[in-house]
């Protein structure tokens, strides 16, 4: 029989032993609890073996006060990621504001509700829980994807197809579109400066990454068959900037001098349009990195004419006429020229890493 897993370990510091003794009081039972009345303390106890999962931080504290705590945590690459609640008296907009700006994950002010301390510390475990999980699999996915390792990637299993059974043939098939655009716009005058062939490579390298950050996104609603409400919009639109935050953190491990950089910009920009209507930050024509724009095509081209839990796949020749209609709007026009000139090669990559029977159908139509 399995052992149960190991309790949460929180650290708890105030200069108040009242306080204190409310807040482990609160939480006794659920996790392992460390103590530290003062900001030196606080800082020896979060760097220390096994490191803290959350830290519930007072703000007005003699000598070293919360704030400067906090900044000294998220200075120290150890103790940087450990997330940081803050537990005051103040009230003002301005003071939430700067802790927030450290790098707090949130607020909880005095006098303490029970109820309140509990869901706050559970909602900021259970998120940085789906942090953790993500970082290991863009670690893991990263590895498998560095020129060593290259040659291997088809044979092994990519982390996001655990959670996303879509992204099994769609990760090597948008791989294949980006890098055939990016071949074929290479010496385009306006994008001649960008592309060559060490970027291009690049670009290839980055693609399997542009979706991780929907491993955040509870499966009722990743694989929903019916429409989406507009809160639950709202949640799936997150995993930009989660993919992004995620590419980030591993990049300050592997060097900025990988290809993450570019898996960055992919990840976070595959969803803006060349109107300015996209997400997350609703950049408009050239504002959008070039990596956003060709992901932006070759994902749209590759959710038509694949299978879906909500949809058959779409034609061919269908999925390349919508994504003429919106040249201009949705894609950068040069990249859906260079689209319509290499469709005969899109469609033999569908078929060459198509997931279903049926999606082969559709492309043979």
């Amino acid at each position: 029989m399995e052992g149960k897993p190991p309790r949460p370990k929180l650290l708890v510091v105030d200069d108040n032993p009242a306080d204190l003794r409310v807040i482990t009081e609160t939480l006794k039972g659920e996790y392992k609890i460390d103590t530290a009345l003062n900001g030196e303390e606080a800082l020896i106890l979060a760097a220390t073996d096994p490191l803290p999962d959350l830290i519930l931080l007072d703000v007005m504290m003699p000598k070293i006060d919360g704030y400067e705590v906090c900044a000294r945590l998220k200075s120290n690459v150890k103790t940087r990621n450990i997330p940081v609640i803050f537990l005051t008296a103040l009230s003002e907009d301005e003071d939430e504001a700067r802790g927030l700006a450290l790098g707090a994950a949130d607020f909880i002010t005095k006098p303490f509700r029970p109820g309140l301390v509990r869901a706050r510390v559970r909602n900021h475990l259970e998120l940085k829980l789906h942090r953790d999980h993500l970082d290991y699999l863009v670690k893991e996915r990263t590895r498998e994807l560095l020129p060593a390792h290259q040659p291997a990637i088809k044979g092994s299993p990519l982390p996001a197809e655990y959670r996303d059974p879509e992204t099994g043939g769609h990760i090597f098939r948008t791989q294949n579109y980006v890098r055939s655009l990016a071949e074929h716009l290479k010496n385009h005058p306006d994008f001649i400066s960008f592309l060559n062939d060490d970027v291009i490579d690049k670009l290839y390298r980055s693609a399997p990454l542009h979706d991780i950050g929907k491993v955040c996104i509870p499966d009722n609603i990743l694989l929903k068959t019916g429409k989406l409400t507009d809160e639950e919009f709202m949640i799936v639109k997150k995993h930009a900037r989660r993919g992004y935050d995620a590419i980030e953190r591993a990049s300050q491990e592997l060097g900025r001098n990988t290809f993450l950089q570019i898996a960055m910009e992919m990840a976070y920009t595959h969803h803006e349009k060349w109107d300015g209507s996209g997400y997350p930050s609703g950049l408009k024509g050239e504002q959008i990195p070039v990596s956003g724009r060709l992901m932006a095509l070759a994902d749209v081209y590759d959710a038509l004419i694949s299978r879906r839990v909500y949809k058959p796949p779409m034609r061919h020749q269908a999925a390349v006429a919508i994504i003429n209609e919106v040249k201009g709007i949705h894609f950068d026009p040069r990249v859906v020229d260079a689209f319509l000139e290499l469709e005969g090669k899109f469609k033999l990559i569908a078929l060459e890493f198509a997931d279903f029977d049926e999606e082969r159908a559709a492309l043979s139509d």
